[in-house]
C-alpha cells in the first residue's frame, strides 16, 4: 500500500461556530433539478475497453488528482492516459490538486513530477488546467503548464466543437478549496449566476462527500459551498484529496466524483454506502469524461487498463 508522506497540510479556511456549521449542513437546500445516473455492466469487459461514445462533436477531457510525485505509479497512469488518447483524443486534463508534492516547487519538481510523466500528452497539445491542493505550493498558480494565469480560482470554457461553444454548453469553475473565503464565494456566486451553460462543472481539491477518512473536511466543504452550487445549477463536481476513486449518488441534483489516485493510493480507505454509490481503492486510476448534449459519460480506469466504473449522467430526469 502506498501512502502520502507524513507532512502537515495547508490549513483549510474555517469560518463560523460549530453549531451553525452542523445546522447548516443538516438543512437541505432546494433541489437543483433532476439527474439520472445510468451505470454500465463491467462484467467481462476487456483491458483498455472504451466505454465512451467518442463522438466527433463532443467535449472530451480527463481528470487526475494527487498525482505529482514523479515515481513509477504516476508514470504508469500517464502512459495509460497517453494510450487512451490515441483512440479518444481528449484535448484537456483537469488536475484536481496536489499537483506537485511537496512544499515549495523547484524547477526540478516541475520537470520530474509533471513535465516528464505527461510529456507524450503535452507534446500532443493536451492542455492541463489545475487547482491547488493542500500539499501544493501556492506559487504553482504562476506555472505556465498549469494554465492558472496567477489565479487561485477562475473559470473557463473547455475546448469543444465550435457550434457547441456558441451555445454555451459547458463551463468549468475552478475553486481553491484550501482557502474558501468571502471573496472567493462572492466570485463564485457572481460567475455561476452569469453563466448560461447547460453543464456547470466545478473542480476543487477537497470533496463535499466522502466515504474515506476526511469526513469532517467534507462537512466543512458542504457548509461553505453546497447551497450555492445547488442554487446556481451545478450538476457535477470533481475533486481529489482522498487517494482513491468514488462517485456519489445524486445529491440534490449534483453528482460528486473523487479522483485522487493518479499518483497516490490508500488501499482500504474507500467505503460504499449512502451517499457513495461506487468506490475503488485497490489501484491507481484516472478518469475520462465526454459530454454530448444532455449526457455526461464517465469512465474510471486503472493503470492496468481495467475499468472500475462507467456510465452516463443525464439531465432532466428523475434519479
Amino acid at each position: 500500500m502506498a501512502s502520502s508522506p507524513s507532512r502537515v497540510p495547508r490549513r483549510v479556511f474555517l469560518a463560523g461556530p460549530l453549531a451553525a456549521l452542523v445546522a447548516a449542513c443538516r438543512s437541505r437546500p432546494r433541489d437543483n433539478g433532476t439527474v439520472r445516473v445510468e451505470t454500465l455492466d463491467l462484467a467481462g469487459r476487456s483491458i483498455d475497453w472504451l466505454a465512451l461514445p467518442n463522438a466527433s462533436r463532443s467535449y472530451k477531457f480527463a481528470v487526475i488528482g494527487d498525482g505529482g510525485r514523479g515515481w513509477p505509479p504516476q508514470h504508469d497512469i500517464a502512459r495509460r492516459m497517453a494510450a487512451y488518447h490515441e483512440r479518444f483524443a481528449f484535448p484537456l486534463v483537469l488536475m484536481v490538486g496536489d499537483n506537485i508534492y511537496e512544499g515549495p516547487a523547484s524547477p526540478d519538481d516541475y520537470r520530474t513530477k509533471f513535465e516528464e510523466p505527461y510529456r507524450v500528452l503535452r507534446e500532443a497539445g493536451v492542455r492541463f488546467q489545475a487547482v491547488l491542493g493542500n500539499h501544493d505550493d501556492p506559487n504553482q498558480r504562476f506555472y505556465a503548464g498549469f494554465n492558472m494565469e496567477g489565479q487561485r480560482f477562475y473559470t473557463f470554457e473547455p475546448p469543444g466543437p465550435a457550434l457547441a461553444r456558441l451555445r454555451d454548453v459547458v463551463r468549468v469553475f475552478a475553486i481553491d478549496s484550501t482557502y474558501v473565503n468571502a471573496d472567493q464565494l462572492a466570485w463564485l456566486d457572481r460567475e455561476l449566476t452569469r453563466s448560461r451553460a447547460r453543464w456547470k462543472i466545478c473542480m476543487l481539491h477537497h470533496p463535499l462527500y466522502t466515504g474515506g477518512r476526511y469526513g469532517r473536511t467534507a462537512l466543512l466543504m458542504r457548509w461553505h459551498l453546497e447551497s450555492l452550487l445547488v442554487e446556481k445549477g451545478v450538476h457535477v463536481v470533481f475533486s481529489g484529496h482522498e487517494h482513491f476513486y468514488q462517485r456519489s449518488a445524486p445529491q440534490q441534483g449534483i453528482v460528486h466524483f473523487t479522483s485522487g489516485a493518479a499518483g497516490s493510493l490508500r488501499e482500504g480507505d474507500a467505503t460504499e454506502g449512502d451517499p457513495i454509490a461506487r468506490a475503488f481503492d485497490r489501484d491507481y486510476h484516472f478518469m475520462l469524461v465526454e459530454i454530448v448534449d444532455d449526457a455526461l459519460h464517465f469512465q474510471a480506469i486503472t493503470r492496468a487498463g481495467v475499468t472500475v466504473d462507467a456510465g452516463v449522467i443525464r439531465l432532466g430526469h428523475a434519479s
